[in-house]
């Protein structure tokens, strides 16, 4: 019997060569691969890359924010392992006494539990939420990732700069996922029964005064069931210039 033998040649290169400009221009779609590809000397049309590009799923890609630089795919999110390795970031919303809306932002480290800050203000901007990150790195150092919403100080270019800026990686939530940040949304409902609902702020400075004041009982005293009822500084030793470093580990659970 005569059976057609294709004469096409073994592209398994050329697939090699495809996938390599994919991985390293992550926004480049078949169209800019192709013309990567003519210049380097590949001989072939764009039909072929389209076709090569769709078997080996390279237009199945998950956007990040627009725009953001130091934003961070949730595929491979992966449990902290040690301190200052993730934190959680999130904003409280309240009010004084004389009706004055204000906003807490709050920051938990998600292996210890220790809180780094909660600092409540009239109006948070992404320039804001620099200046405290940038207060609190310098008393514990900076973690690797932080993980945020999508909220507009977050997504924020002077955020996304100070992040790049400083090796720290934005990890989003996905719209409408507050499991997605579980461990902030847990630090906050504690913070809220704990605090928000137990006192009446006469003024912003009041705010401040007794937001710290729980922020260092939470820290310090403080029982938590997910770190063996132990206070979360119990599980960090605080360095100026190095930050927190792993002491030990107890538990994974988000709840505390």
């Amino acid at each position: 019997m005569y059976r057609y033998k294709s004469k096409r040649s073994d592209q398994a290169a050329l697939k090699e060569r495809i996938k390599g400009i994919a991985e390293t221009r992550v926004r480049y779609g078949y169209r800019r691969i192709h013309v990567v590809l003519r210049r380097e000397g590949w001989l072939i049309n764009d039909k072929r890359v389209h076709r090569l590009y769709r078997e080996m799923g390279l237009q199945i890609r998950h956007k990040t924010p627009k725009r953001r630089v130091k934003a961070k795919l949730r595929d491979d999110r992966q449990v902290a392992t040690g301190s200052n390795e993730v934190w959680a970031m999130d904003f409280v919303h309240d009010q004084t006494a004389l009706g004055s809306r204000i906003r807490i932002l709050t920051i938990v480290d998600t292996f210890t539990r220790f809180s780094p800050a909660v600092e409540p203000r009239f109006r948070f901007t992404g320039a804001d939420v620099v200046e405290t990150l940038e207060r609190v790195g310098k008393c514990y150092g900076l973690p690797k990732v932080i993980r945020v919403d999508q909220g507009s100080e977050f997504v924020s270019r002077d955020l996304d700069l100070w992040a790049y800026q400083r090796g720290v990686t934005l990890d989003f939530s996905r719209p409408g996922k507050p499991t997605d940040n579980a461990f902030v949304e847990s630090f906050n409902g504690k913070f809220r029964s704990e605090c928000l609902n137990a006192h009446w702020f006469m003024c912003l400075a009041d705010a401040t005064e007794k937001c710290e004041a729980w922020r260092r009982d939470y820290n310090e005293v403080r029982p938590h069931s997910a770190i063996g009822n132990k206070p979360p500084v119990s599980l960090i030793e605080r360095s100026a210039e190095h930050g927190p470093r792993r002491l030990e580990q107890t538990g994974k659970s988000s709840s505390g």
